[in-house]
């Protein structure tokens, strides 16, 4: 029997956490923040906008050791680490116990997803190579998760499951490639001193699992007081400390399964026996104790690494990567002095390299006998999903902020985020529409 709703829980919260739930929610809210960046952008407020991000927040330690980093740096290099802390655990599970564990399972999105990004690099370096753009050739390599599975989950149950398997494991594949790319090549100075302490911290976490630690708070102060603000000051991108965390992170609970159950039941028992006919107003002390032992049994049930992934994915969606939108997507658009090397590199990478690499790769195995096609999908649908996979949005992003000398060429990142505008605007339309009509033949 369901409990009394109130007028706030049928007409407020019900259906915020309905629209918050659905799979689409969060490519949705990502893309308005996009539209709103552009918009301004193009706009007579562009200059105020840009200047918004630059705003200076300082954190000191007795006026000696301090950060001062401008707004736009905190969101791309503290907010994002909450992003790809989430990105290091959906990588932790996948090869531990998902899509990657087994390598027969795992080998057809692991090689379409470095076809996928192999190919985009060479597009890029064509039309690059040799000039002061070519260190960007990382941009078009990789693709936007929440964007591609939220075009595929508007088609529903019209789409095979098996689509969504290999497209979320090829994106996690994507993923783990430009966080290596970005640690190898997108890097600064290194200091070994404080890199030495990071990589000392993380030494830590990993013998506090070993112990058997499951502390969430421990692992948190460990891994942001410490992990993350030493490869902040160490010159290796921050965000790299937050995968690194993340892998450390405890995945099994502290309680297994059938003790769970057992003890749950004990417990229920415990507490209806206090009130069989439950004629009582208010709880006795001995049910609330009851109450409360059951959340600990629950929490201890469910280990810390899916807990905080569960968690954060709410935060991440929608606060993490609309923030890093609005300051990062904000495209002057204009075809004035005609289209650069820079945004055909970005653009044909994405949308002509991602397509060739990952269906190309994936056929090649497939007809080498190496593996098989996964039941469901075809040549057809596997054309829309390479297309899906050219919507390279907040990772593509994300390493234009770090490829380029803004010092030398300031006109660089804007070009390369019209390059990811257009390809990501054409492979989603084109993908959904590929998978749409595969759809349409296979109900006929």
């Amino acid at each position: 029997m369901d409990y009394p709703k109130t007028p706030v829980d049928r007409w407020v919260v019900e259906p915020i956490n309905k629209f918050i739930s659905q799979s689409t929610t969060s490519g949705i809210v990502l893309f308005v923040a996009a539209v709103v960046a552009i918009f301004f952008a193009n706009s007579p407020w562009a200059e105020w906008y840009q200047n918004i991000w630059q705003n200076k927040i300082g954190i000191s330690f007795n006026d000696e050791l301090g950060l001062n980093l401008s707004l736009h740096h905190w969101i791309n290099d503290g907010l994002m680490a909450i992003f790809f802390f989430v990105v290091g655990l959906e990588l932790k599970r996948e090869l531990t116990n998902g899509e990657l564990a087994s390598p027969k399972k795992a080998m057809l999105p692991i090689f379409a997803a470095i076809g996928g990004m192999v190919v985009p690099a060479l597009f890029y370096a064509f039309f690059n190579a040799g000039t002061d753009a070519a260190h960007g050739w990382g941009i078009p390599m990789a693709t936007d998760i929440a964007f591609a599975l939220g075009v595929l989950y508007i088609l529903g149950d019209k789409v095979p499951t098996s689509l969504k398997v290999f497209l979320t494991a090829l994106a996690i594949v994507d993923d783990l490639g430009a966080v290596v790319v970005i640690a190898l090549f997108y890097t600064s100075q290194i200091s070994m001193l404080h890199l030495g302490i990071g990589l000392a911290l993380f030494g830590v976490l990993l013998l506090a699992n070993r112990l058997g630690v499951k502390n969430i708070l421990f692992y948190a102060i460990i891994g942001i007081g410490g992990i993350w603000v030493a490869f902040l000051l160490s010159g290796v991108h921050a965000t790299i400390a937050a995968v690194l965390a993340a892998f450390a992170i405890p995945t099994n609970a502290k309680v297994d399964e059938n003790y769970f159950s057992k003890k749950m039941t004990a417990l229920r028992d415990k507490f209806v026996s206090i009130d069989p006919e439950n004629k009582q107003e208010k709880l006795t002390d001995v049910q609330i104790s009851t109450i409360e032992d059951m959340a600990t049994l629950a929490k201890d049930a469910v280990p810390p690494s899916q807990r905080l992934e569960h968690g954060l994915h709410g935060f991440v969606s929608f606060i993490v990567m609309p923030i890093f939108a609005l300051a990062n997507a904000a495209i002057p658009i204009s075809f004035d002095s005609g289209i650069s090397n820079v945004t055909l590199g970005v653009a044909l990478g994405l949308f002509l390299g991602k397509v060739i690499g990952i269906a190309g790769f994936t056929v090649l195995l497939i007809k080498l006998k190496v593996t098989s096609m996964p039941k469901g999908m075809t040549f057809i649908n596997l054309l829309g999903i390479a297309f899906l996979a050219a919507i390279g949005f907040t990772m593509s992003l994300f390493v234009t902020e770090l490829a380029f000398d803004v010092q030398l060429h300031p006109e660089y990142p804007g070009q390369a985020k019209l390059g990811i505008l257009i390809a990501s605007l054409l492979g989603g339309v084109i993908g959904y529409f590929i998978l749409k009509l595969s759809a349409k033949k296979r109900a006929a």
